[in-house]
């Protein structure tokens, strides 16, 4: 779509005058030779456009001319190569050529042979010769028997060789190749050359073409030049170069000199022309002139006004700051050309009146949106953030709020300590001031010192009179009043008596400075801030206190053990810590318990009874009670915790606590599981298959009342057992049977350590914002090998006792145990005769070389032997005391059909790994 110039009053009128006096005088026509005369004169525009246009056409055939030259000398050169190569070795190889070599005079079979192909293939000599370079042929007489100057070498070697040089009869490409016997013997040469004229000449037959091509190229760009002239001449209405500078000159001293903004549009609303005053007045971007009104980040009003094009009459529109009085004509009334003249001027003293006004309604909703929009979180980080995000840029251009180390911690402000910069907003980001996590030790005399030590807000109207202000850092104090930073406001941030930190506003983009009023506006603001920011801290205290009590209360290592390969995550909940715990306890006979629990809540009290319940887990596991005992009394300690809490009514009852309980046995291979309310456990078999074991589910702990049944699952070597809580799998969106579901997709995707399994089972199904504690633990099962177990039946007859003895001394000198021969007879000894005459049959003993050297002696009796202290005149009663002091621990472990009682001893080195 074209546009249509409009032009100003003052230019149509001096052109008008002009083209009068052009027709009185007869010059307004236009002639042909006037026109070319006006092209080849520089001082036109065409000209000016000619001689640009002969400069380019020149550029181009000059290149042209070089590139063709170029072009023909490499294809010359290429060319004299192929060809002398291509003679030499056809000549070399013509039948009769290694006869003529050998013939008795080679220069009288072998000159006319080189002479008739030397004119047959156009080159200027071909030359034959023998190994010692002498020739036999050349189109000269007078040089047969001459030395032949070239490079050799390479040809008697059996390579072809085409050199480049300056010869007699100018430069010239020659080629040197061997002639060969039937055995591959070099016995003569062969080259050919050629000068480089003569296979030239290309050049100077296309040269004719590219002038031809030059001068027509000139012709029409004189003939383009001559009708941009007269184009020109028409539309600036037969003005002269220097009329229309004048002209233009004169418009524009007028145009920018008036205190009005004036802007031209055409009908489609692009502006034309915008002068000084109106670019001040709307702000516009210097690329202004040629975009349309809509791009150039008016109001929506004042868009709408100027792209309509209709008439206006001081029409009052506010922009910014300012209050604008905006008229608008069309520029012809009779519209045959569409277009729009508009002038503006500022009216913003009328303001005056209702700017108080204004400014209070913003500081009411300012403080408004204070009560509503800072304080959302618990954070004390974030409420800061949310505090300087708010006052800017509505009240400051930047903020920046610096608050006591143990204030972030939850504790109490130090007054002595240094403070960090917890927030930091502004309108730019490379403003110099301290950034956010800075520490920062205030001098007495700035403005942030005096707030902090007396309690009261500190306004500095100007930054750069302020020799208090720059003692704090003076590089950093000049970069900011350099940046244009010029006025500040400290607020303490107080909470009763205690100063948490210091608030700070920044002004830069505003010329006036802080006033009385403002000042009094950041400390309403501050106040109502600092009520946030100390509910957080207080929160913050409470929280680290609960976290602190859980922590301690969790596992901070695993105990040392070979039957299971574990790894374990525990994440806390985002509102706080909850009662999730896992444990593993190293039991006898090598086998290891794994618990996982979860006490239903949040806070102090559910770390607490979280506590409690792993303590008893501990104890209990020491009786080696089956899963399902061990549920059943620790179900009975969670009623009897109900029962003492029930007389406090400030204290919350455990109704919801849960428990997970396995037992694994690496000899065996089996695991006994068993779990009071809480979600199965997930088993991975060694080729990757995931599947939940069908362990019967108990009610939770404390309602009492039903048994608890155990679930035998027997293991591969290599399988993963994983043990979770529920907030893994249950979530309020989704039902637990979806959570499980998504835990059997991250396991089967998982790899195939513990470690591995529990990062991508976390990384898959942790939620944005945990509501729950997570508990996870994954064991990978190992089994004790064959050659580590060694068992014997033993008959109910004393005398088997030496016969135990001696088996057991020849196990241990092949498992290398020779050291703890004597201890472990001594010990088997005293329990196999106690399991005699004091058990049942059928007697059996088992020694397992595990971590530590552990005998076990099995019978079919349920009396549990006691350790005593024999008198003097005691015949007995000192086999079990022996046994203590020789084993590192010893016990009793309960079957269903008997007992065994067992020691450990500690080995006299580490022993090997599992097998």
């Amino acid at each position: 779509m074209g546009r249509t110039r409009t032009r100003s009053p003052q230019r149509a009128g001096a052109a008008a005058s002009v083209r009068r006096r052009r027709q009185e005088s007869g010059r307004s026509g236009w002639h042909p030779m006037a026109g070319l005369r006006s092209v080849l004169s520089g001082r036109s525009v065409a000209g000016q456009v000619f001689f640009l246009l002969l400069v380019m056409v020149l550029v181009l055939v000059v290149a042209a001319v070089v590139a063709l030259v170029l072009q023909v000398q490499r294809d010359s050169t290429q060319e004299a190569r192929n060809r002398s190569l291509a003679v030499a070795e056809t000549f070399a190889n013509a039948p009769g050529t290694i006869e003529a070599l050998e013939s008795p005079d080679p220069t009288a079979v072998l000159q006319p042979r080189a002479e008739a192909a030397r004119e047959r293939s156009h080159v200027d000599f071909v030359v034959v010769l023998n190994t010692d370079g002498i020739r036999y042929t050349h189109p000269r007489p007078d040089r047969i028997g001459k030395q032949f100057v070239g490079t050799l070498e390479p040809a008697l070697a059996g390579e072809p060789v085409v050199e480049e040089i300056d010869g007699t009869i100018g430069r010239l490409v020659q080629a040197v190749v061997p002639v060969e016997d039937p055995d591959g013997k070099v016995v003569g040469l062969v080259s050919a050359g050629i000068t480089l004229e003569n296979v030239g000449g290309a050049a100077e037959a296309q040269l004719p073409l590219v002038l031809g091509a030059a001068a027509a190229a000139l012709a029409l760009a004189t003939g383009g030049a001559a009708l941009i002239s007269r184009r020109l001449r028409h539309q600036t209405h037969g003005l002269g170069p220097h009329e229309m500078t004048r002209m233009y000159e004169h418009h524009d001293a007028v145009l920018h000199a008036v205190r009005e903004g004036v802007m031209i549009l055409d009908g489609d609303g692009t502006l034309l022309l915008a002068n000084d005053e109106a670019r001040r007045l709307f702000s516009l971007p210097e690329d202004a002139e040629g975009r349309h009104v809509r791009d150039l980040g008016l109001d929506p009003d004042t868009t709408e006004l100027l792209s309509s094009g209709r008439t206006a009459t001081d029409e009052v529109f506010p922009v910014g700051e300012r209050l604008l009085a905006v008229n608008q004509r069309p520029t012809d009334p009779a519209g045959r050309h569409r277009g729009s003249v508009t002038s503006v001027r500022d009216t913003t003293e009328l303001r005056a009146l209702s700017g108080r006004a204004e400014e209070s309604r913003e500081r009411l909703n300012m403080l408004y949106d204070a009560g509503v929009g800072i304080g959302t979180s618990l954070d004390v980080a974030r409420t800061a953030q949310e505090l300087s995000d708010l006052a800017v840029p509505r009240f400051a251009d930047f903020v920046t709020v610096d608050l006591f180390e143990s204030v972030l911690a939850g504790g109490q402000p130090d007054a002595a300590a240094a403070l960090r910069r917890t927030a930091r907003t502004g309108v730019d980001e490379d403003a110099p001031l301290y950034p956010r996590d800075h520490q920062i030790r205030f001098v007495e005399s700035s403005p942030h010192g005096r707030s902090l030590a007396t309690g009261r807000a500190v306004l500095e109207p100007r930054l750069d009179e302020a020799p208090g202000w720059q003692a704090q850092d003076k590089e950093r104090s000049a970069q900011v009043v350099e940046y244009g930073i010029h006025s500040l406001i400290t607020v303490p941030l107080r909470a009763g008596s205690m100063t948490l930190g210091v608030v700070s506003f920044w002004r830069s983009r505003k010329p006036v400075p802080f006033d009385e009023e403002e000042l009094a506006l950041a400390e309403e603001l501050v106040a109502r801030a600092a009520v946030s920011i100390d509910n957080a801290r207080r929160y913050t205290r409470e929280h680290s206190m609960a976290v602190t009590l859980q922590r301690s209360l969790l596992p901070r290592t695993l105990p040392e053990q070979n039957a299971l390969e574990i790894a374990y995550r525990y994440l806390p909940a985002q509102a706080g810590v909850g009662g999730d715990w896992f444990d593993v306890l190293p039991l006898s006979g090598a086998r290891v318990a794994l618990v996982v629990g979860d006490v239903v809540g949040h806070g102090l009290h559910a770390a607490a009874t979280m506590g409690r319940l792993r303590t008893a887990v501990h104890n209990f596991s020491a009786l080696d009670l089956p899963p399902g005992e061990l549920l059943a009394l620790l179900d009975e300690l969670v009623g009897r915790i109900d029962q003492d809490e029930a007389q406090d009514e400030h204290v919350a009852p455990v109704i919801g606590a849960t428990c997970l309980y396995a037992v694994y046995d690496p000899v065996s291979r089996r695991c006994a599981v068993a779990r009071a309310g809480h979600p199965p456990p997930a088993l991975v078999r060694p080729d990757g298959h995931v599947e939940f074991p069908d362990v019967p589910a108990g009610p939770p702990l404390g309602l009492g009342g039903l048994p608890f049944e155990s679930a035998e699952l027997e293991l591969p070597e290599g399988s993963r057992l994983v043990l979770y809580t529920d907030g893994l799998v249950e979530d309020r969106a989704h039902d637990i049977d979806v959570g499980l579901e998504r835990l059997r997709e991250a396991l089967a995707g998982a790899g195939e350590s513990p470690e591995e399994t529990c990062r991508a089972v976390v990384e898959a199904r942790r939620p944005a914002k945990a509501a729950d504690d997570i508990a996870l633990i994954v064991a990978r099962t190992r089994a004790l090998s064959a050659g580590r177990i060694a068992e014997w039946p033993v008959p109910s007859d004393p005398a088997a006792v030496g016969e135990v003895r001696a088996a057991v001394t020849r196990k241990l000198a092949e498992w290398g145990l020779d050291e703890l021969t004597f201890g472990t007879e001594l010990i088997l000894s005293e329990l196999v005769t106690n399991a005699i005459r004091h058990g049942g049959a059928p007697i059996q003993v088992r020694m397992l070389y595990e971590r530590h050297l552990i005998c076990e002696v099995y019978d079919s009796s349920s009396t549990a032997p006691h350790l005593r202290y024999a008198t003097m005149t005691d015949e007995g009663g000192r086999g079990l005391f022996l046994v203590a002091q020789l084993a590192e621990r010893w016990g009793t472990r309960y079957l269903p059909a008997g007992k065994v009682i067992w020691a450990e001893q500690t080995l006299p080195e580490s022993p090997g790994a599992m097998s």
